[in-house]
């Protein structure tokens, strides 16, 4: 008989302690470290899912006591920001590119936060300068924003993060399963936060150990899942062809 499990997500460490510092990202970290003295009201962090980005806003916001907004809070009228805001961090800043709704918050914003000697926090998966802005005066603003990316990670941040992702959820894996995992995973932190969450669901749910036979179960069920989500795409570029 399978365990019952709860639905309940750990909370992860994120004090700048536990960030996991290397070459590709460590710009970012020294960028963060460096507030207050920014040389511009703004500085962009982007970088792709699962990056460490919303753990680096995680310290900044700690540090500084920003007020945190979502890209999707600004794409509907808002109300005026509370009196005592000096520091905003805006996550999913990129969503907003476009609307002209979201454009308008975010420049109020700037304008604020720029007059009162604040800084503004705008997290994203790609940087302004590629953002697809329809508000030129916007544009100009975001184009003086510190531009900072963090990179895919390498074989000693993807190992370092896999031991801090296990001993987020108290899970202490088996010899080698680790090196198993870098060999054989996807190369990006959104695939270490998957795998190991479902490596921790099915050690709960089937009462099994986080050893080789269940990282390599998990691996091997998650290839299949790409493939079978995979095979509508390739059935419609098959049916293209026959059609030409």
């Amino acid at each position: 008989m399978k365990q019952l499990t709860l639905e309940i997500e750990p909370r992860p460490a994120l004090g700048r302690e536990d960030f996991l510092v290397s070459a590709g990202n460590r710009a970012a970290v020294e960028w963060i470290d460096r507030w207050p003295e920014w040389p511009a009201p703004s500085l962009a962090l982007a970088g792709p899912a699962g990056s460490g980005k919303t753990h680096l806003a995680h310290v900044w916001r700690a540090r500084s006591r920003a007020l945190a907004l979502q890209g999707k809070d600004l794409m509907r009228p808002l109300s005026a920001l509370p009196d005592n805001t000096q520091h905003c961090l805006i996550d999913e800043a990129d969503r907003l590119a476009g609307d002209s709704v979201g454009e308008e918050n975010l420049f109020h914003i700037y304008n604020r936060l720029n007059q009162q000697g604040g800084h503004l926090l705008l997290v994203g998966r790609s940087l302004p300068m590629r953002w697809p802005l329809e508000m030129p005066d916007l544009r100009s603003r975001l184009a003086t924003a510190v531009p900072v990316e963090l990179a895919l990670p390498d074989d000693a941040l993807m190992q370092a993060l896999l031991v801090k992702l296990f001993s987020d959820r108290q899970l202490l894996p088996g010899k080698g399963v680790i090196d198993f995992l870098i060999m054989r995973m996807e190369r990006s932190y959104a695939a270490a936060s998957r795998i190991v969450s479902e490596m921790d669901a099915r050690a709960l749910e089937e009462r099994r150990e986080v050893r080789l036979p269940l990282a390599r179960a998990v691996l091997h069920d998650q290839e299949l899942q790409e493939q079978a989500a995979a095979e509508p795409h390739m059935e419609f570029e098959r049916t293209e062809e026959t059609e030409r």
